[in-house]
């Protein structure tokens, strides 16, 4: 297999909107990465600090106090209530585990890696970096022949969609009729806003209802940066498939791959407390609240975002423009163009900014409505 050529990194290309907002008076409004930026919760930093003595090599395949969190979270949480110690496998944060996925699997020359047409750009880079071939394509019915693996995201980055248990039901059905492996990035799951997601779990591909009670080939994956502002500790795990988990963890094994000891058990604890995570869902809901009415009144139309941490956004114009004008207001979005081709007029706008910035976006883009343009 021969890694293909990478793009230049995206957001490099903001720059010059970056240096436009920031020179507004009242001060920048940074909306466009979703880096989480409230405190790590007391509970999950005393963990962490209580478990510095960690004179040993970790396990690659997690303590048993970790494998034993992340199974009670999927059967409190996530509605799967089977799972054993072979069936999940902790992880660096999401983000190694998205990009080095098709590299673990084997895939190569030949191979097809499909991903949302809306979508997280690293699914298509886990691809490059194998020489595989990325096709974005939603309809179960056009994944090709030579799909090895796929990659769903609900709820999703950018665009907030949630997919339904018939709909996952439909891409599993596919996916073994291609005999490849499904995974569904759910970083986001507990970040439901718009009912039914606002008071029920958002589905998970690893469902019983999904699965039917075979989970061969397919994996949830799921990280702690947003639900426990753990973005910094890089804390994720994959569960699902056995066998899935069986090759992952024998390639990381290989290459060294293991949380360290102390963020296990940070983990853990963040697992085992529900609620840090609802606190942290208000705080998200509150700016939200602010910022749609806000983003309406000044000509935005609000595209999904039903759930997740985005607003998905457009003036039915191009999303330069779109980011030109924020910039303006002193406000940083991040265009459509940076996940894919078929969305250059929609702008991904976060919920991570402070309520104080969130405040003065909301102000920004009411004043700018009532002046009738941007």
């Amino acid at each position: 297999m021969a890694m293909q050529e990478l793009p230049e990194y995206p957001w490099d290309t903001m720059t010059p909107y970056r240096e436009k907002a920031a020179r507004h008076p009242d001060g920048v409004v940074d909306l466009s990465i979703g880096s989480p930026i409230d405190p790590t919760p007391e509970i999950v930093r005393r963990a962490l600090s209580d478990a510095t003595d960690a004179h040993g090599y970790p396990t690659t395949t997690g303590t048993p106090e970790l494998r034993q969190a992340i199974i009670d979270w999927y059967a409190r949480r996530r509605q799967v209530p089977d799972l054993e110690d072979k069936n999940v496998l902790p992880t660096i944060g999401s983000k190694e585990l998205v990009a080095l996925m098709p590299f673990m699997l084997g895939l190569g020359e030949g191979d097809v890696v499909v991903h949302p047409r809306a979508a997280y750009p690293t699914y298509a880079i886990g691809a490059a970096m194998c020489g595989a071939e990325a096709v974005a394509a939603d309809d179960p019915a056009e994944w090709p022949e030579a799909t090895r693996l796929i990659w769903l995201n609900s709820p999703a980055n950018p665009d907030g969609r949630v997919h339904s248990i018939e709909h996952l039901r439909t891409a599993v059905a596919r996916a073994r009729e291609l005999d490849a492996v499904i995974v569904n990035d759910e970083c986001y799951a507990e970040l439901g806003w718009e009912e039914p997601w606002a008071t029920e779990p958002t589905p998970c591909i690893i469902d019983p209802r999904v699965t039917d009670g075979n989970r061969r080939n397919i994996l949830s994956i799921y990280s702690l940066s947003k639900q426990s502002s753990m973005a910094g500790y890089r804390a994720a795990f994959a569960a699902g498939c056995g066998g899935v988990i069986a090759r992952l963890t024998r390639v990381r094994k290989h290459a060294g791959l293991m949380v360290p000891a102390p963020l296990q058990h940070a983990m853990a604890v963040a697992l085992a407390d529900d609620a840090h995570v609802a606190a942290q869902k208000q705080l998200y809901r509150r700016r939200r609240d602010q910022l749609v009415p806000a983003l309406v009144a000044a000509g935005f139309r609000i595209d999904r975002s039903e759930a997740g941490l985005y607003l998905w956004v457009t003036e039915d114009r191009d999303a330069w423009e779109s980011i030109d004008r924020l910039a303006d207001l002193g406000i940083v979005g991040g265009p459509g163009h940076f996940y894919g081709e078929h969305f250059p007029n929609h702008v991904r706008l976060s919920l991570t900014a402070t309520d104080e910035r969130v405040d003065a976006a909301a102000a920004r883009l009411r004043a700018a409505s009532s002046g009738g343009s941007l």
